[in-house]
C-alpha cells in the first residue's frame, strides 16, 4: 500500500492528512472553509485517492495559513507515499471542461519544484474563500512534493467553474503520474535518481 500520515503543527494551524494513492475517492476533508473543503474532495473523487484532511486554523484572521498548510502538508503526505518512484509514471496532464471553463493541469514529479500558474479569476471571493489563494495551495504543494506543475485556463468566465475545473483537472493529472507502469522496473529517468 502506497500511503502516508503526516502532521503539521504551527502556531496558526494543526494539521492532519492521510492520504492512499490507489484508493477509491473517498474523502473526508474538514478544514473549516466550505469552499476549499469541497475543491479538496474533487482532488480525491477525480484522483481516486483515499484521502483524510482534518485542519484547524486561525481563520478568525483570514483563511490563507490554512489553506497555504493544507497544501504544504499534503505535498509532503504524497511525496511520502511515492517513495523511491520506482514503477511509477512520474508524468500527469489533463485537460478538463467545467461548463464554460476548461483548463490545462501537467505535473511532473521531477523532484525539482516549480509552479507555473496561467489562471485569472474574475471573483475575490466564493463564500468565504479568497480566490487568490487558488495559486498559494498549488505553490506550497509544488514545494513540497518536490514536483514542476502548472495549470493554465484555456477558457471560462464563473469563477466556480473554474477553479473547479482546475482541481478536477490536478486530481485527474495526479491519478495519471501517481500510477505504476509494469514495464518500468526503476525510476523514470535516464539519470537513475530525481
Amino acid at each position: 500500500m502506497r500511503t502516508a500520515q503526516i502532521q503539521r503543527k504551527t502556531a496558526e494551524t494543526q494539521v492532519e492528512v492521510s492520504l492512499t494513492l490507489d484508493g477509491t475517492g473517498s474523502a473526508e476533508i474538514a478544514t473549516g472553509v466550505g469552499f476549499f473543503d469541497h475543491m479538496l474532495r474533487q482532488v480525491a473523487r477525480h484522483g481516486l485517492f483515499d484521502l483524510t484532511i482534518h485542519c484547524t486554523g486561525d481563520l478568525e484572521v483570514d483563511a490563507h495559513h490554512t489553506v497555504e498548510d493544507v497544501g504544504i502538508t499534503l505535498g509532503q503526505a504524497f511525496r511520502a507515499a511515492l517513495g523511491d518512484m520506482a514503477g511509477t509514471v512520474r508524468y500527469g496532464s489533463a485537460i478538463t471542461p467545467m461548463d464554460d471553463a476548461l483548463s490545462l493541469v501537467a505535473i511532473d514529479f521531477s523532484g525539482r519544484p516549480y509552479l507555473g500558474f496561467a489562471v485569472s479569476i474574475p471573483a475575490v471571493q466564493l463564500g468565504s474563500f479568497e480566490t487568490e489563494l487558488v495559486e498559494e495551495f498549488f505553490r506550497a504543494f509544488a514545494n513540497h512534493a518536490q514536483a514542476a506543475l502548472h495549470v493554465r485556463l484555456l477558457a471560462g468566465t464563473n469563477s466556480h467553474h473554474i477553479i473547479e475545473s482546475v482541481f478536477k483537472g490536478f486530481g485527474r493529472a495526479m491519478d495519471q503520474a501517481t500510477g505504476r507502469d509494469g514495464r518500468l522496473t526503476g525510476i523514470r529517468s535516464t539519470k537513475e535518481i530525481l
